[in-house]
């Protein structure tokens, strides 16, 4: 079966029905009677045995089989949802995740399961441990036959249900079917020889048994249907709520079909053939955005309530194309600027009117791409409670995550950068910042230590914070500790000081973890976000907590900016950093600790003669503008030339040669064609 067209859409779900996993464990753990929860875990798990069986990943399918004999134990009552088991659990997750992760970078790397399969084997059998000891016995007193029949039984490796071969694992899940009140039929349905298109039948008929219930294995092979290698005959192993008759109507419903044979599913047990075929399973790939309106019905016969209702339906789009639609779009505003400019310098009427009207139509479809680019950080965010889960156990601390705002969006390209940074102001937070419960509860405070993720919007800018409740920074010891490496520390402010933590290599901490203290983790922070144009700042209050503060662009492509001239360049302002312009007077100009400084509505305000920073002559003009600038909690005046206005500009790479220049975040090019650099604001700060 040629599989590579259905391997993105496998790849994407299985990611996303494993992070499914990890939430749905988390909040069983808290809640070991959660009925719904535990059905929605087993819904999952099945869903990704069936499509990894169906791709041909057998070690997948199997952990993911053994797991779900565990879920069974909780559903049956035989296990209890402990702390133990979730932990085996989410260590099966991790190793699933591991094999996802290796099928994507086409990587041999074989994931060892061997010891979680015996781990999942131990604490299956551990809830029937006694049941089965008293089986055993009563065995052995009745009849050695008996004994013989089971060693039979565990064996076997292939079973025949009246015509069609099968290995131990469909085997498993016919049993299974059968416990639960399921029905198990052998179905032959016979087309007529004048059937054209076989194939497509042949899916007709699949899609139909399928949203009846789930086909076992089927004959001919899935690769002989799909190249039309078979006669006009279908076998399968079919199981399902439904009864026989009602399949036998549903399939006579499919056209050019001629016969359909219903017969119950009756287990032989046969010796091992050498002439074993690897069992395939044909499940209509269907996208999860999809809405689907058939009723779940259980076991019971009870419907069960859908977990998700999807109100829209939606396609998969690669990211090149939307990348590739997105410069398109920039150059579409580029030509738009320049027309303008075009119409302004010749005057014409006509043209004016018709690029108002372009104006618009590109102004739409402007943010029309940036919302399709636009993803919740909900994405990222999804996989930390897990984090803190772990690091709660590994560091003997009690502790949990408070997510807010998990609906706020950013740009996909961001989403994709962010959860690197997050990842270690967590570690970072659960490591040093939340103290012991002893030492918690001797302070007054709540045992249970609060690490709190939190994103909003704000003007042009996402802010993500990521607060806690613990012991906060101590400025002395990191005065001590950076005056113990060299950097001065006179005239800086207690702010400053705190800041210092995102110096490379710089750690306050003594004795280094495997989760924290090697120094790497804050300036992996700091420039990951510089990276993505956004900043990071971090207050803190001794004995009550520390708050990390990102700020990142709401999109990293088209932006609003101020144009400006600093000497004979021009240059241009992100609008997302400006605060206000003002008009420079040399009276205002004040010097502290030799540095030169504004004083503005009572303000203290450093200044930066950018000429002077970028190495450019003054244009010797005798009117200057400040332009203040707000990045985190710092405000800082830009001395600029003169201004040229409000533009919507479209940020290009400098690319290989140029990329090391701090100052510069890309260029632009104007309507005139003039190549105009962007100012990297924070990085002049």
């Amino acid at each position: 079966m040629d599989t590579s067209q259905y391997m993105s859409m496998f790849l994407e779900e299985s990611m996303d029905n494993l992070q499914t996993l990890n939430e749905a464990l988390l909040q069983l753990e808290q809640e070991p009677n959660n009925v719904d929860k535990l059905n929605e875990i087993f819904r999952v798990a099945h869903t990704i045995k069936g499509m990894a069986a169906t791709m041909g990943f057998s070690v997948m399918a199997e952990l993911t089989h053994k797991m779900e004999d565990v879920l069974t134990g909780f559903r049956n009552g035989d296990l209890r949802v402990t702390e133990n088991v979730v932990t085996v659990l989410f260590k099966c997750l991790d190793a699933l995740e591991q094999m996802v992760n290796n099928i994507s970078e086409d990587s041999d790397v074989q994931i060892p399961i061997h010891e979680l399969i015996l781990a999942l084997e131990g604490l299956s059998e551990g809830g029937k441990q006694v049941e089965q000891k008293k089986k055993a016995v009563a065995k052995k007193q009745t009849a050695t036959k008996k004994v013989e029949v089971v060693v039979e039984e565990e064996i076997a490796e292939d079973v025949e249900v009246n015509n069609i071969a099968l290995n131990e694992y469909d085997i498993n899940v016919i049993k299974q079917a059968k416990e639960k009140g399921y029905n198990s039929f052998e179905v032959i349905i016979n087309l007529s020889e004048n059937t054209l298109l076989k194939s497509a039948r042949a899916f007709l008929i699949f899609k139909t048994l399928e949203d009846w219930g789930e086909i076992i294995k089927s004959i001919p092979s899935t690769e002989d249907i799909e190249n039309e290698d078979f006669d006009y005959q279908i076998s399968l192993v079919f199981v399902t709520i439904r009864e026989a008759g009602e399949v036998q109507k549903a399939l006579m419903g499919v056209s050019e079909v001629t016969e359909v044979i219903v017969t119950e599913a009756k287990v032989e047990i046969l010796r091992p053939v050498e002439t074993y075929v690897k069992p395939e399973v044909i499940q209509p790939k269907v996208s999860k955005n999809v809405v689907d309106k058939r009723d779940k019905v259980d076991g019971s016969g009870n419907k069960e309530t859908p977990l998700h209702k999807k109100a829209h339906q939606s396609v998969r789009v690669e990211l090149d194309r939307l990348d590739k639609f997105m410069n398109m779009v920039s150059e579409l505003v580029i030509h738009r600027t320049r027309l303008e400019q075009i119409s302004n310098h010749n005057k014409i009427t006509d043209l004016t009117e018709t690029l108002e009207q372009v104006g618009r139509t590109t102004s739409d479809l402007q943010d029309l791409v940036m919302k399709i680019r636009m993803l919740p950080v909900d994405s990222v965010f999804n996989r930390f409670p897990r984090l803190v889960r772990d690091l709660s156990l590994e560091l003997g601390k009690e502790m949990e995550l408070i997510i807010q705002g998990a609906d706020t969006e950013l740009d996909r390209t961001v989403i994709d950068e962010i959860g690197e940074p997050l990842l270690h102001l967590i570690r970072n937070a659960a490591d040093h910042g939340i103290e012991s419960s002893e030492t918690r509860i001797a302070n007054g405070k709540d045992p249970v230590g609060k690490i709190k993720l939190i994103a909003y919007q704000e003007g042009t800018k996402a802010i993500i914070r990521v607060e806690d409740d613990g012991a906060g920074i101590n400025v002395d010891r990191v005065k001590a500790k950076a005056e113990k490496i060299g950097i001065n520390t006179d005239g800086m402010s207690d702010a400053d000081i705190r800041n210092l933590i995102f110096a490379q290599g710089f750690s306050t901490v003594e004795k280094v973890t495997d989760i924290s203290g090697r120094g790497v983790g804050m300036d992996v922070v700091k420039t990951k976000i510089a990276s993505l144009g956004g900043t990071v700042d971090v207050i803190s209050d001794m004995g009550k907590g520390s708050a990390f503060i990102i700020r990142l662009p709401l999109t990293l492509q088209i932006i609003q900016a101020l144009l400006v001239t600093v000497g004979d360049e021009t240059m241009a302002i992100s609008l997302g950093y400006i605060d206000r312009v003002i008009e420079y007077k040399e009276d205002k100009v004040k010097k502290t600790n030799n540095k030169e400084v504004i004083i503005y509505n009572g303000n203290v305000i450093p200044l930066i003669r950018l000429n002077e920073k970028l190495s450019l002559k003054s244009s010797g003009t005798k009117k200057y503008y400040i332009v203040i600038v707000k990045v985190g909690e710092a405000t800082v005046g830009l001395l600029v030339d003169s201004l040229l206005g409000q533009q919507e500009i479209v940020i290009k790479a400098l690319g290989k040669t140029l990329k090391n220049l701090k100052e510069y975040i890309g260029a632009t090019i104007l309507g005139d064609g003039l190549v105009t650099l962007i100012l990297d604001v924070a990085a002049l700060i």
